[in-house]
C-alpha cells in the first residue's frame, strides 16, 4: 500500500467521522490491526508486510504527516513529542525560538483523533502510538513484536549506522519514553503481555512469519465476528 492510498483511507476515515458528529449513518466498522513493539523488534517492517498481504494501507510516519498538516508544522517538528515526553524546561525554551513549538498536549489531542478516525474505518495496520492501548478492543487485533535485546541492537546499529553502544543507548532511552508516553496518556503498561492479542518473538520468526501468524490470528476473528449473532 503506497502513501497515496494511506492518505486516501485516511481522508476517508475522518469524513465518515465528521459524518458520525453529524448524526449520519456511516457503515460498520472492519478490524483494525495495532502493532505495538519494542524498539528493534522490526515493527514497521512486519506492518509493510501486513499492508502487502491484505492490501490495507499502513500508518507509521503518516500519521505524523497527517497530524502536522493539520497543525500547519513540519513532520520534523513533531519528532520531539512523538511518543515520548518533552521536559517542561525543553517547552519553555522553545517556545522562545523561531520555529513553530509543538506542545505534548496538542499533539496528542490530534493524535487521539486521529487513531478514532481510523479506528472507526478500520482495514488498516497502524504501527505504534498507542493505537493497542486506545482503540477498541472487540474491532482491533492487538499485537506486540518483540525480540532479544542482541537482535534490537544489531538492527538498531545497522538501520541508524552507528556503533552497538550508540544502538544500545538509543533502544533503552526510546524503549523507556515509549512505556512512559503510554502510561502517562493511555493508562496501560505496553509491556503487559495481557493488554494484547498476540504477543511474537520477532527474533524466532521472520518478518513474512510474523505477518503470516497475524493474518491468521485477523482471520480467526472476522470469522468468529461474521458467525456471532446481529
Amino acid at each position: 500500500m503506497d502513501l497515496g492510498s494511506s492518505a486516501e483511507h485516511l481522508a476517508a476515515a475522518l469524513v465518515q467521522a465528521a459524518a458520525r458528529e453529524k448524526g449520519q449513518a456511516a457503515a460498520a466498522p472492519g478490524f483494525t490491526i495495532a502493532l505495538s513493539r519494542e524498539v528493534g523488534a522490526r515493527g514497521t517492517s512486519v506492518g509493510r508486510a501486513l499492508g502487502a498481504r491484505l492490501g490495507w494501507a499502513v500508518y507509521d510516519n503518516e500519521i505524523l504527516e497527517r497530524i502536522a498538516q493539520e497543525m500547519k508544522v513540519r513532520p520534523g517538528d513533531l519528532q520531539r513529542v512523538d511518543e515520548r515526553h518533552a521536559s517542561l524546561l525543553n517547552e519553555f525554551i522553545e517556545s522562545f525560538g523561531s520555529g513553530p513549538s509543538v506542545s505534548e498536549g496538542a499533539y496528542v489531542r490530534h493524535l487521539s483523533a486521529t487513531l478514532r478516525a481510523l479506528g472507526a474505518r478500520g482495514e488498516c495496520v497502524i504501527v505504534g502510538r498507542g493505537a493497542a492501548h486506545f482503540l477498541p478492543p472487540q474491532t482491533t487485533l492487538r499485537v506486540r513484536l518483540t525480540a532479544t535485546l542482541d537482535d534490537r541492537l544489531a538492527t538498531m546499529s545497522r538501520e541508524l549506522g552507528v556503533p552497538r553502544d550508540q544502538a544500545a543507548r538509543h533502544v533503552e532511552t526510546t524503549d523507556r519514553e515509549r512505556v512512559r508516553f503510554i502510561k502517562d496518556y493511555f493508562h496501560k503498561d505496553p509491556t503487559d503481555p495481557q493488554n494484547y492479542d498476540l504477543v511474537l518473538n520477532a527474533s524466532r520468526f521472520s518478518v513474512e512469519e510474523c505477518a503470516e501468524l497475524i493474518v491468521e490470528a485477523l482471520r480467526r476473528l472476522q470469522a468468529r465476528e461474521a458467525a456471532s449473532p446481529a
